[in-house]
């Protein structure tokens, strides 16, 4: 048996279905040997776009993506991919081909080697959790049951894999399997910690539970109960929206730059705050001024994270809790029932009011007929088209922050985004592994121009799989959110709009691309059409590109974010 036979078994036993990747020389040893399996090779077009995919799969899914990749230029074009899902605790697993293990030295084609010889695992080495250069035959059994382990233990993240492309083909002296471990046990929360957490959380006049998005699908129903019983508010972060229903009445919302005035005065003034699986990201925390969302103190902290090294990491912290998020919710659950049952009308009459003002104030907006279309508009008539429970895959801009802010999430759907990163180009390429590991879902890649533009690929991909992937592409003619910010600081917009020759808008029509890769294309021409269009796509089940033209407006920014004392000389 040779190590790709070996390999393979391996991952099947691994309960692998999808290797998402690209070929090349060095790993088409590998590709023959998946030829063989159950498990399915999705063909990425662009080791970005693949590796984006494998991303979507492992959100939607629970389990850990596997991305195949070529030496150099080939892992280095899924640098992009492999880093966003890194920086959102998403598992991935990546395999790169090498350099034949004994030509070292003697810089052979498309070796990375202008700091060291065989220097390619260094490349990834700043964001994945581990990365293994296998030397040997059964380096490479061992290496994957310890890439799988890291990638989906703890703080889950990526990991790469590297392999010389000669390890593939030789035979392994000893054929095995290095399997899993049959049962892991999560770091829970002792009963007493629990105890101590529930009391202080009912004898608070004003607390807060804040959760970011490490807090898992299991955990959802025990913060539910736990708020429900004391009564008190949840707010979340960015990658936690949908956590809670956003029709619940102690839901204040988001955080931060973007999120809702009631929300960060809340914070600001709470004076005890259970953060559940959140690094406070600088977005969510307002650059972290304790004039705008948290302050620490006087405010005291109690932070629940399975990773030690986020406790007290932007804030001092009074309890510090290392448990899986779920796990210790749940604890926190149970030792709280028993306490009595809090009370605060007032306040919920408070965030419902609040939250009803948001949301019919966006829709107010949405009921525009101008065209170009207005943002909420779009984001309106998309709730309306599309079923309670689809998931929406989001690129950056108004498309990740409006919805964010302003989009009522139904209780069944998703929210899939690029937190950590914000990655221009994530959306479409990452809808694809949802809609995979989602099959009867209706799943919709809510992007810019800019960020269709960024992952082509993910069309003709989408043809070739039969994904029915809705590709609606709020068209600005711009870098929006960009373009926006530098008019208002610098006084006009230069190197952010997409223009022709003669400094007219330009775009390429998006709904054209779509038909010439053998999708379903419409061009939204007048306001009443985008609705038609949403309709008609998700009756269809076929790929669907919708390009709709966008006025350029901002984004809402009730909080504060740092770069804008930059632009205006202050600098803290």
């Amino acid at each position: 048996m040779t190590v790709a036979d070996n390999l393979v078994a391996q991952l099947e036993a691994y309960g692998v279905e999808y290797v998402f990747g690209t070929c090349g020389h060095t790993n088409i040893a590998l590709l023959d040997a998946l030829g063989r399996s159950p498990i399915e090779f999705v063909i990425g077009r662009h080791e970005q776009t693949a590796a984006h995919a494998a991303d979507g799969y492992a959100r939607a899914t629970g389990k850990p993506g596997v991305l195949l990749m070529h030496v150099g230029p080939g892992m280095m074009n899924a640098v992009t991919g492999v880093a966003t899902a890194a920086l959102d605790s998403v598992p991935l697993v990546a395999i790169s081909g090498d350099i034949p293990s004994y030509m070292y030295g003697r810089h052979p084609h498309q070796e990375v080697n202008l700091h060291n010889d065989a220097d390619q695992t260094a490349i990834y080495r700043p964001f994945v959790k581990r990365a293994w250069h296998a030397h040997r035959p059964e380096d490479v059994t061992r290496f994957t049951e310890r890439a799988f382990w890291t990638a989906t233990s703890g703080r889950p993240g990526a990991v790469l894999l590297n392999v010389p492309m000669d390890l593939f083909s030789r035979e392994l002296p000893d054929p095995a399997i290095y399997e899993l471990p049959a049962y892991t046990s999560k770091a829970s929360l002792p009963t007493t910690d629990a105890e101590r957490i529930a009391r202080l959380l009912a004898a608070a006049e004003r607390p807060l539970i804040y959760i970011g998005g490490g807090l898992g699908i299991e955990g959802r129903q025990a913060l539910r109960e736990l708020a429900e019983h004391l009564d008190i508010p949840v707010a979340h972060s960015l990658m936690a929206k949908g956590a809670l229903p956003d029709d619940h009445p102690l839901v204040l919302g988001m955080t931060g730059f973007w999120g809702l005035e009631i929300t960060n005065e809340y914070a600001r003034n709470a004076d005890l705050v259970l953060a559940i699986a959140t690094r406070f990201a600088e977005t969510d925390a307002s650059s972290w001024n304790p004039a705008y969302t948290w302050s620490f103190p006087p405010s005291r902290l109690i932070q629940i994270d399975i990773d030690p090294a986020e406790i007290g990491r932007n804030y001092p912290v009074e309890m510090g809790v290392v448990a899986d998020a779920s796990l210790a919710v749940t604890a926190i659950r149970d030792a709280a029932v028993r306490e009595p049952a809090g009370k605060r009308p007032d306040l919920r009459r408070q965030i419902g009011q609040a939250r009803q003002t948001l949301f019919a104030d966006s829709a107010e907006r949405g009921r525009s007929d101008n065209f170009p279309l207005r943002p909420e508009r779009i984001l309106a008539d998309l709730r309306a088209a599309i079923p309670d429970d689809a998931v929406l895959v989001t690129d950056v801009g108004w498309n990740k922050n409006g919805v964010a802010q302003c989009y009522p999430l139904p209780a069944a759907g998703r929210f899939i985004t690029p937190g950590g990163a914000s990655t221009m180009g994530f959306g479409p390429a990452a809808a694809l592994g949802v809609q995979l590991a989602q099959p009867d879902r209706v799943v919709v890649a809510l992007i810019g121009d800019g960020g269709m533009s960024a992952q082509l690929p993910a069309l003709p991909m989408a043809v070739e799989r039969g994904l029915p992937v809705i590709f609606l592409v709020m068209n600005n003619r711009a870098h929006g959110t960009i373009s926006d910010l530098q008019s208002t600081f610098f006084g006009r917009s230069y190197g952010c709009d997409f223009t022709d020759p003669d400094g007219q808008p330009y775009s390429p029509d998006f709904a054209a691309l779509g038909r010439a890769c053998g999708a379903d294309g419409y061009l939204v021409g007048e306001p009443g059409e985008l609705s038609v269009a949403l309709k008609t796509a998700v009756e269809r089940r076929r790929p669907a590109v919708i390009d709709v033209p966008m006025v350029n407006e901002p984004v809402p920014t009730p909080g504060h974010w740092n770069i804008k004392d930059i632009y205006q000389g202050v600098f803290q």
